[in-house]
C-alpha cells in the first residue's frame, strides 16, 4: 500500500477516481486527485487534512521550510555542502533565525537546533531539515512521517556509543555480553547509565536483554560522570574516541547503538501538502548526489599515439586502473602536417579517484601517454539519482 494512503478517505459515492472530505465550514470543499496533492476551495478560510485532523500550518504558508543546525561544527559542514552545491544562505543578519538561498525561490531557511528541527518536522512547521542520524532516531523515535531522503552527506560522523571505566569492577569487562553477565546488577542496584538519549537508550538495552538498567539525564561532560560516582556507565555521541581515553573510559565491543552522520530529512506529509515540496527536495537532492559522487575524483586527459580509436581503447583499458567511470573518452586529436590535416594523436579522457592518481598516470605513461592534465571534479550527475527513485518507491509513485 502506498504510504501516501493513509493521509486520505475515500469517499464512498464518488464517481471520479478521487478523494472527498466533508467540513462543517460554509462553502468548502477538499478534493485530493490521484497525484496525491490536496487543494481547498473555500470563501472563508483555507486549510488541510491530514490524518482526519486540520493542519493549518502548511496551508496557511506558500514557502517551502528547510530547518538547517544553527550553532557548532554541524552547522559550518552545513553550510559549507550547501555553498559547494551552489546553494549558498544568503543571512541579510547573522542574529536573524531565517534566511534564502536565491537559487531555491520558493524556500526560506530557517536556523533552529538540531532537536527542534525533528521536533518541527513532525509538527508541520518545518517540511526539509539537515540533521545527525542520532537527532532524527532520537527525537523522531521511529515516526513514521519522517522519511530519510539522503543518509549520507559525508560529515558529522560519529557513533552513539556504551562506554565503562577502564579499572574497578569493569577492568576485565570488554563487551556488552560481559556486561550484562556481571552479578552486581539487580533489580535493588541496577546499572546506573548517564545519557541524554532517553529513548534510544533504554530501547538498545531492552533489546539485548539488559533488564536491571536505570538511566539519569545528563547533557554535556558525560565522561566525569562514573568518577565522580554518579553513574556506573555512559551511553553517548563518540567521534575519535580521545576524550574518553584521556577520562579512563573504553568502549565495549557490542555497545555501538548507531552509526551516525549528517542526513537530509524530509515530512512526508510535506511532499503531499506543500506544493512545489517533491521538486525542491529533487534538485536539493542532485545536487547533493552530483557533488558528493565527485568529491576525490579527478579528470585525467592524456595523447596517446594510435592508428585508431579502437586500438588505442584496447591498451587503455589492458590497465585496470583506467577503465574511469563507465569506460574511456577517447577522440582524435587532429594535426597539420605539410599541409594536411590528419589525426596522429587520440585524447583520451578519464575519471579517476584520488588514491589511484599517481598509480593511473604510471600506466598511462607505460601505454605511451603523454602530456597528461589532471583536474579535480566538482559533479558528477547520473542519468537518474538513485537516491530519488528510493524516495518515489517509499512514498508509493
Amino acid at each position: 500500500m502506498s504510504l501516501l494512503q493513509p493521509y486520505f478517505q475515500q469517499c464512498p459515492s464518488a464517481f471520479t477516481p478521487a478523494f472527498s472530505i466533508s467540513c462543517p465550514c460554509p462553502s468548502l470543499y477538499i478534493s485530493v486527485s490521484k497525484r496525491s496533492f490536496i487543494s481547498c476551495c473555500s470563501s472563508q478560510s483555507q486549510m488541510t487534512v491530514v490524518n482526519g485532523k486540520i493542519d493549518s500550518r502548511i496551508a496557511e504558508r506558500d514557502e517551502i521550510r528547510l530547518g538547517l543546525p544553527s550553532k557548532g561544527r554541524m552547522a559550518a559542514d552545513t553550510l559549507d555542502l550547501l555553498k559547494d552545491c551552489q546553494l549558498s544562505v544568503k543571512q541579510v543578519n547573522p542574529r536573524q533565525y531565517v534566511a534564502q538561498i536565491p537559487q531555491l525561490s520558493n524556500l526560506e531557511v530557517w536556523f533552529q537546533r538540531p532537536k527542534d528541527i525533528v521536533r518541527k518536522l513532525l509538527s508541520g512547521d518545518l517540511d526539509l531539515g539537515i540533521v545527525g542520524l542520532d537527532t532524527v532516531s532520537e527525537y523522531g523515535q521511529g515516526n513514521e512521517d519522517l522519511i530519510i531522503v539522503h543518509d549520507a552527506l559525508e560529515y558529522g560522523d560519529c557513533r552513539l556509543s556504551l562506554a565503562i571505566p577502564k579499572y574497578g569492577i569493569f577492568e576485565n569487562i570488554n563487551s556488552l555480553k560481559e556486561l550484562a553477565q556481571m552479578p552486581q546488577w539487580n533489580a535493588e542496584k541496577p546499572l546506573r547509565v548517564a545519557t541524554g538519549f532517553t529513548y534510544l537508550g533504554p530501547k538498545f538495552m531492552k533489546e539485548n536483554g539488559l533488564k536491571h538498567v536505570i538511566f539519569s539525564t545528563a547533557d554535556g561532560a558525560l565522561e566525569a560522570a562514573p568518577a565522580m560516582g554518579i553513574a556506573d556507565a555512559i551511553l553517548d555521541l563518540v567521534s575519535s574516541g580521545t576524550t574518553l581515553r584521556e577520562n579512563n573510559l573504553k568502549e565495549i565491543e557490542g555497545g555501538v547503538v548507531l552509526e551516525s552522520q549528517a542526513v537530509l530529512v524530509a515530512s512526508q506529509k510535506a511532499f503531499i501538502l506543500q506544493k512545489g515540496a517533491l521538486e525542491t527536495t529533487h534538485e536539493i537532492l542532485e545536487r547533493f548526489e552530483a557533488h558528493l559522487r565527485a568529491l576525490g575524483q579527478f579528470t585525467v586527459t592524456a595523447n596517446m599515439r594510435g592508428s585508431s580509436a579502437e586500438e588505442v581503447a584496447e591498451r587503455v583499458l589492458s590497465q585496470p586502473s583506467l577503465a574511469g567511470l563507465q569506460g574511456p573518452t577517447i577522440s582524435p586529436v587532429f594535426c597539420k602536417h605539410d599541409g594536411k590535416v590528419a589525426a596522429d594523436y587520440y585524447a583520451i579522457v578519464i575519471c579517476v579517484p584520488k588514491k589511484a592518481l599517481y598509480k593511473s598516470v604510471q600506466q598511462l605513461r607505460a601505454i605511451g601517454g603523454s602530456g597528461v592534465l589532471i583536474s579535480p571534479l566538482t559533479y558528477i550527475f547520473d542519468e537518474e539519482t538513485p537516491r530519488w527513485r528510493e524516495l518515489l518507491s517509499k512514498l508509493g509513485l
